[in-house]
């Protein structure tokens, strides 16, 4: 089908590769698979993938390097990290190179599937209408509103740009440091603990209206996900 998204899999251990291209394919994605660092940059060239899930850890070309040298090309082909680390820090270093979500293995199917279908609906979002919909939160850029179950909530300016940038990556998770930088950006010298502040200030705020969105990632960041 033409219009088919297709998804690069990238992992040098075969079972996983078949697990992943099979899950992937009953639903509906055109999936093609490389089992080496070198050979995922050869096909994201040759068959330019809507998303690439990439292994970390692999024996010639590591996850991040692979990752390093798309954005290097100008590449932003979105990416979901495989992971067996569970290092904070290299959850935070493949975030901070680009990466736009992971799944730690051992991992179920079903979780890399809702995180695939979440990244490529936040990717090919159409935000031409200037509203921006998460759940029952709707964020009107025209009209520079916010509005929770139907409710206006009153929102300073920097809570109105931190909660469009958290609408903006929903179901990703976002380092401090990428916060700062999108947020209060590169010119910031004043205490970092001015995130966990306004993310404060935004649940005040949203979460009487309805479940808590704005999930801490202990370790790691902030990320705005719906747990039913």
């Amino acid at each position: 089908m033409a219009d088919q998204q297709r998804i690069l899999v990238v992992d040098d251990e075969e079972n996983i590769r078949f697990l992943l291209v099979s899950a992937l394919s009953h639903f509906g994605f055109d999936v093609h698979a490389a089992s080496s660092g070198q050979e995922a940059m050869t096909m994201v060239e040759s068959i330019r993938p809507d998303l690439v899930v990439l292994d970390v850890m692999m024996p010639d070309v590591d996850g991040f390097a692979v990752l390093r040298r798309l954005r290097a090309a100008r590449d932003l082909t979105p990416v979901l990290f495989l992971t067996a680390r569970d290092a904070t820090e290299d959850l935070v270093h493949g975030l901070t190179l680009g990466a736009d979500d992971y799944v730690k293995k051992p991992f179920s199917l079903e979780e890399v599937v809702a995180r695939v279908r979440t990244i490529l609906r936040r990717a090919g979002a159409d935000n031409g209408s200037g509203i921006l919909r998460y759940e029952d939160l709707e964020l009107d850029d025209d009209a520079h509103l916010v509005r929770r179950a139907g409710v206006i909530v009153e929102l300073s300016p920097t809570e109105y740009k931190l909660l469009r940038y958290l609408m903006l990556n929903a179901g990703r998770v976002l380092s401090r440091a990428q916060i700062l930088d999108h947020v209060w950006e590169y010119d910031w010298d004043g205490e970092a603990t001015v995130v966990e502040t306004y993310i404060s200030y935004l649940r005040k705020k949203l979460d009487p209206l309805g479940i808590p969105l704005i999930k801490t990632v202990r370790g790691v960041g902030y990320a705005m996900r719906a747990d039913h």
